[in-house]
């Protein structure tokens, strides 16, 4: 009788821990911040500070996921990172978990100690936990950008290697990514000590199949000036052009591209980018098929973040969280999160200052 009443009791908790409501704070980004004006953030960070969150996720691959995943876009990069890493320094996969806890204490009992954080940055890396070992690194670099110390920098191009790590997901890109100028420092201003993964490579292969079979008989089908319906295609297109311009000289000239990259009017010029206009998609002769399986495996893919992020999040046991996610997915990802049963999502600019 007891033993019925606890399992019932546990089933009772589960269903609501898994029933319970989630705020999600979808924040719109680049993966890029080098090639803009001087940005202020301060708008954004003011915004995330007064929405609190408890956590905050971003566009990286699970440990598990990426363990089993036999192939997609950066796979190799980070296959490379990580047999540099254990040349250098090898780790048993048993032993990382042990390891990871003793140096996390070690760190928070010595916060100044940037050989520590190296050494963490190192083994999250082995754990083939990307987004945690960026973090960590995001630090040291951070601290050596206005610092001085030979040994340290020493110590880190040793065991991190950061300058091979440069294609994919690296050390190089993350310098300059939504992480280093948004989500990290506001990580340490709310002292959220991880960073958790929403994304999913699942579909990488079907994408890219999908796009080269649209591409390669999209090319045939614009040339095709003398058909009946080029003169529309050729509307459409300019369409998309003057769309282009626009995304282009926000980036030239405003210090606040993150606000517009959470517009309706940003999104649309990026889903031309990738899947043009519905209106085309009815021309004669238009490769429909191969742009709606390309937009499948595109609406795939948002879909399972959308899924991991509140699944996480309620296996967390919390109600409030930060999304970052590249700003192509930002609307795609908004309609799912509203669709979704306790889940109530918030665009950045909708926010109030704090």
């Amino acid at each position: 009788m007891v033993k019925n009443f606890l399992s019932l009791a546990l089933l009772l908790f589960a269903c609501k821990s898994f029933s319970q409501k989630v705020d999600v704070l979808l924040i719109g980004v680049s993966h890029n911040y080098s090639k803009y004006p001087d940005q202020d953030f301060s708008d954004i960070y003011s915004r995330i500070e007064n929405f609190k969150p408890d956590a905050v996720f971003g566009e990286f691959l699970s440990q598990e996921d990426e363990e089993n995943l036999m192939d997609y876009w950066c796979k190799e990069p980070n296959k490379k990172r990580l047999e540099r890493l254990r040349q250098f320094r090898p780790i048993s996969k048993d032993a990382l978990p042990k390891t990871i806890d003793r140096i996390k204490k070690a760190v928070a009992k010595h916060s100044s100690d940037y050989r520590l954080k190296a050494d963490l940055a190192h083994a999250y890396y082995l754990n083939q936990d990307a987004a945690n070992g960026h973090f960590q690194y995001w630090k040291v670099y951070s601290y050596l950008t206005s610092n001085s110390d030979a040994g340290l920098q020493k110590y880190v191009d040793e065991l991190l290697q950061p300058e091979l790590d440069a294609t994919g997901r690296s050390m190089k890109r993350i310098q300059t990514s939504e992480y280093a100028r948004i989500a990290f420092p506001m990580m340490e201003k709310l002292g959220i000590s991880e960073l958790h993964p929403m994304d999913s490579q699942d579909y990488d292969l079907n994408w890219s199949a999908s796009a080269l079979a649209f591409h390669t008989k999209f090319e045939r089908y614009a040339k095709d000036t003398a058909a009946a319906y080029s003169s529309r295609l050729k509307a459409l297109m300019a369409k998309r052009i003057d769309g282009f311009e626009k995304y282009k000289a926000v980036e030239l000239s405003s210090p606040k591209v993150t606000e517009w990259l959470n517009t309706d009017e940003a999104s649309s010029i990026l889903s031309s980018g990738d899947f043009y206009f519905p209106e085309m998609y009815g021309l004669p002769d238009f490769p429909q098929e191969e742009m709606r399986s390309q937009l499948h495996w595109w609406m795939m893919r948002n879909k399972e973040m959308c899924e991991n992020a509140v699944y996480r999040a309620r296996k967390l046991g919390v109600s409030k969280i930060a999304v970052f996610a590249g700003a192509s997915h930002r609307k795609y990802m908004q309609d799912i999160f509203a669709e979704m049963q306790q889940v109530a999502v918030i665009n950045i600019n909708e926010l109030p200052r704090k």
